[in-house]
């Protein structure tokens, strides 16, 4: 393999362990899940805002490339409300499970989108043997169902997500003005939404616990692995940054059950369909090769 492949790869496994930490840090953080992300977004907004002035890029973008990152930080935005409020119905395990099933949604919605390719026989095959595994999670922890279908939610949303920014990454737009645009979308999206999935109109303010765990999550979950995804997505494609995306549970769950315990262990099945899922999507270019050769 190139060196720059094992760079490239190397470069998404440390930005798929950071969004691993996500689900924990959302069950750290005492406040609603709508504030997590309005906080977040807020914060990263502000820190890519300062990464691109410090570089000498313009902050003023065309007007229309300006909406479009804003309407992509919107649909950020919402895949992150449903995520934080997946890990509070269930558990940060339950929550990362869901994640891996992004990759069938992004395969489905990726040629629709894009228009540039077909639907492969292989991605719809891997989505076959994954809905299964999904549908053994919800017959052995059926209690958290309603956790899970918000997390499933949360995926299809971070399809659209990696589809259309792909795309704005291709425009010749440097990944920290990109950063604040879409996180300003992102913190607009919270915003707008409160009033209607929580009381009052203005935020919660952290306390001081909450306030180091959310400067974690702004800067190093958010900016630092933010910068690294939208470096790397210019030169691997969206499903190859799916496939790897989807050892997030695997990072996430350990990292869980370390921090929070036996609260975090599931039954066995659960753990079998969770495998099921990472190591199909850890064989799929093998199992693309065999299916489309």
């Amino acid at each position: 393999m190139p060196r720059t492949d094992t760079r490239d790869y190397l470069q998404l496994h440390l930005v798929v362990f950071a969004w691993g930490l996500t689900a924990i840090l959302g069950k750290l953080i005492l406040l609603p899940p709508v504030d997590v992300v309005l906080w977040r977004t807020a914060l990263a907004a502000l820190g890519f805002a300062m990464l691109a002035r410090v570089m000498g890029h313009s902050l003023v973008p065309p007007r229309r490339i300006m909406l479009a990152m804003l309407g992509v930080g919107v649909i950020l935005g919402l895949h992150w409300i449903l995520f934080f409020w997946s890990a509070r119905l269930a558990t940060a395990s339950v929550c990362l499970a869901a994640m891996p099933t992004a990759m069938l949604w992004c395969s489905l919605i990726e040629p629709v989108i894009d228009g540039t390719r077909r639907w492969r026989p292989s991605e719809l095959l891997v989505g076959m043997v994954m809905v299964g595994a999904v549908w053994l999670i919800y017959e052995v922890e059926f209690r958290y169902w309603l956790g899970f279908s918000v997390a499933i939610a949360a995926a299809v949303f971070a399809a659209f997500f990696a589809t259309l920014s792909k795309q704005q990454v291709a425009k010749d737009m440097h990944w920290s003005v990109i950063g604040l645009y879409q996180m300003t979308g992102a913190c607009l999206a919270s915003i707008i939404s409160r009033p209607f999935l929580e009381t009052g109109i203005l935020p919660a303010l952290p306390d001081a616990s909450s306030a180091l765990w959310l400067i974690v999550l702004a800067l190093l979950c958010t900016v630092v692995a933010y910068a690294g995804f939208m470096d790397v997505l210019r030169r691997v494609s969206v499903f190859t940054v799916n496939v790897v995306y989807n050892m997030e549970p695997v990072y996430g769950i350990l990292l869980a059950a370390l921090v929070f315990g036996k609260a975090e262990f599931m039954s066995g099945g659960f753990y079998l369909g969770a495998g099921i899922i990472v190591a199909v999507v850890l064989t799929l270019p093998w199992i693309r090769r065999w299916v489309e050769k």
